[in-house]
């Protein structure tokens, strides 16, 4: 199998499906859920770029460093948002799930602690990754708090790290779960599911 391979991941809430231009439509509708592209401090697509979102994360597949996918409810069948496998660096088995929406809708629910704990399972007990990285802006407090609840690690901020659409500089908080920490990292998720 290679490092990155196209995969669907079915769980109780939702599935990981990989991403195709067919889904352009119904992404439109998800991220209309909540006009998710106003919020300043991420990088959200608004409905006008989604074919070009669809097109750039493809390309990145093209070139290895990329595994993109769509989220499903399993409730209703409809897509509610968009994450990746990204950076990947196959000689030292480390990835980032990143590039990760929810339409407002799916917010809130288990649907993001199950795709989490389904990509990390896959990223760890089948890819064999060392590191899987999560990345965000420094004052995207909601994705703060749900990146600590999974059970990553802070290891430290990129200051001036990328500029933003706006022209403004992010500050990149990184985090990871090293495998040493994935069976008690998966066993918190499992309970979190559970409850």
């Amino acid at each position: 199998m290679q490092f990155l391979s196209p995969i669907t991941l079915k769980g109780q809430f939702a599935t990981v499906e990989p991403l195709h231009p067919e889904h352009h439509d119904a992404l439109i509708a998800a991220v209309s859920d909540g006009k998710l592209w106003k919020l300043w401090y991420t990088a959200i697509p608004k409905p006008e770029t989604m074919r070009a979102e669809i097109e750039r994360r493809l390309h990145l597949q093209q070139q290895g460093s990329m595994l993109p996918f769509v989220i499903r409810r399993n409730d209703t069948g409809a897509l509610c948002g968009m994450t990746t496998y990204m950076n990947a660096d196959v000689a030292n088995r480390r990835v980032e799930i990143g590039s990760t929406w929810y339409a407002a809708s799916a917010q809130r629910t288990g649907i993001n602690t199950e795709c989490k704990l389904m990509m990390l399972t896959h990223a760890f007990e089948d890819m064999h990754c060392i590191a899987v990285e999560f990345r965000t802006h420094w004052m995207n407090q909601q994705s703060r708090t749900a990146i600590a609840r999974l059970g990553a690690k802070q290891d430290g901020i990129l200051r001036n790290h990328q500029r933003m659409p706006d022209g403004s500089y992010r500050d990149t908080v990184v985090f990871s779960i090293i495998e040493s920490e994935w069976p008690t990292v998966r066993r918190h998720l499992q309970f979190k599911l559970g409850r």
